[in-house]
């Protein structure tokens, strides 16, 4: 086995041959990198720089519309540096059989690799169920890691169970969100990559898998600069689970902030029996959440913002929008009744036509925030600087 050190002033590259004792130098230091470079770097196109292995992008076929987008992004950022590889697309990986399994193959050698799987663990473009995406994924997450991927990295904007942390008080219910950690890690992945998830609790269930819990604050204050610094203009946190994304949020912004006080009377029944904060010359009320399933919360909080007070204009921002058909119902009634003028979601779930249609309803797109994170993690950089902002 060759050891090779390159002098790059030089222009020569040397190779030692330990059992020998001596040297010999040859010239032309391209010509020595191809004849002593390794099979796994001439096989792979592995980066010598970097100890992950060449860049797969991989999805399911749920999370392909992310994937495709995330691609795009990845090679406007290469344009920008020479030398870098574009990233292998290893797209649509399962399928069904007649009798609704799931089956994954994957066409490409992906043996020393450093792989990101995308998957949309809720769709409801396609109308595939969460429990089905979810196995479509642990499937395809265990086929690379089988075929001797190096890395394996698991992107999923919407991470379905999170709300399932902890049993409901006196009920005897499982940690859900646990069984779904220890599987996707059963699975085959070395790290997560989340967008809001709803607990911060989640940390604790992935044991030493690192895992990167995306946070909105960057993207919300950006969306809502408009506001910024504006004296008659409040933000106001559903219930208190919120009330942090809201107070860093309101900081940010330069704005005043408030919180409700929710109490479940139901399956699908909320009540809101507290909303604390000063209202007094506030015009503008910017409600902040991380899921948008019914729409219940939000509904009822807007309905008493506007008709307990003198608020004239609400902005909604949340990170995942269900698009379940009551929300939908419930967001053209808030605008039509109570003065909703703007609703704010992203991509991290697949958004429908019906709610794309709504003229007061935008869609954000996560590709751009996730390429960077991505580039990152596979060049082993530090990705705390893409976000301006910080929960901590």
């Amino acid at each position: 086995m060759r050891a090779i050190l390159t002098d790059e002033m030089q222009g020569e590259t040397v190779a030692l041959r330990p059992q020998e004792g001596k040297s010999v130098t040859q010239h032309g230091s391209r010509n020595a990198r191809e004849k002593f470079d390794t099979p796994e770097q001439v096989f792979l196109g592995a980066s010598p720089e970097f100890g992950r292995g060449g860049l797969v992008i991989a999805s399911c076929s749920c999370g392909s519309y992310m994937a495709r987008k995330v691609i795009e992004h990845y090679r406007i950022q290469l344009q920008k540096k020479s030398g870098e590889s574009d990233p292998v697309e290893m797209l649509d990986v399962d399928s069904r059989f007649t009798d609704s399994e799931t089956h994954v193959r994957l066409e490409q050698h992906v043996s020393g690799r450093d792989v990101f799987l995308f998957q949309a663990l809720c769709d409801p473009v396609s109308g595939t169920k969460i429990d089905e995406n979810y196995m479509a994924f642990l499937i395809a997450a265990r086929a690379f890691r089988e075929h001797g991927a190096r890395h394996i990295t698991a992107v999923l904007p919407y991470l379905a169970y999170a709300r399932q942390d902890k049993p409901t008080k006196f009920r005897r219910e499982p940690t859900t969100a646990r069984l779904m950690a220890d599987l996707s890690i059963q699975a085959g992945i070395d790290q997560l990559i989340a967008w809001h998830p709803h607990s911060g609790q989640l940390y604790g269930f992935y044991g030493t898998t690192p895992i990167h819990f995306l946070e909105p604050i960057s993207l919300f204050v950006d969306l809502c600069s408009r506001f910024k610094s504006r004296n008659d203009v409040i933000s106001v946190a559903p219930d208190a689970g919120a009330s942090k994304l809201v107070t860093h949020f309101s900081r940010s912004l330069d704005v005043s902030s408030a919180v409700a006080s929710k109490l479940r009377t139901g399956p699908q029944e909320i009540k809101i029996t507290q909303i604390m904060g000063d209202f007094r010359k506030k015009r503008t009320a910017i409600v902040l959440d991380d899921i948008v399933s019914s729409g219940g919360t939000v509904f009822e909080l807007i309905r008493q913002l506007v008709e307990g007070g003198k608020v004239e204009e609400v902005i909604l921002c949340a990170s995942h929008n269900l698009c379940m058909q009551e929300a939908y119902d419930r967001f053209v009634t808030l605008h039509e009744r109570f003065k909703l003028m703007d609703i704010m979601v992203t991509d991290s779930i697949p958004q429908t036509d019906q709610f794309g249609s709504l003229p007061f309803f935008s869609v954000h797109s996560l590709s751009g925030i996730l390429s960077k994170v991505i580039r990152r993690l596979h060049h082993e950089r530090s990705i705390s600087e893409i976000f301006g902002h910080s929960l901590e």
